[in-house]
């Protein structure tokens, strides 16, 4: 029974494009490891910005020093 969870920042995904990915990573799962799309598990936890860093910085900084 596999459990997949996607965290993403919340800046406006759609329920179309979550639904997307549920059955994008259902179907991986399945076609890669033969698991039983019945029993998989795909959450999405969506991450405030300000609550998501990377490199050391929030992520609105480092966005600046990457553009």
């Amino acid at each position: 029974m596999p459990y997949v969870n996607i965290k993403i920042t919340k800046e406006g995904a759609t329920a179309v494009q979550k639904a997307a990915l549920i059955a994008g990573v259902t179907r991986l799962l399945e076609d890669t490891l033969g698991k039983n799309p019945a029993t998989t598990v795909v959450v999405i936890d969506e991450v405030e910005v300000d609550n998501w860093g990377l490199g050391g910085v929030p992520i609105d900084e480092f966005r600046k020093k990457s553009f």
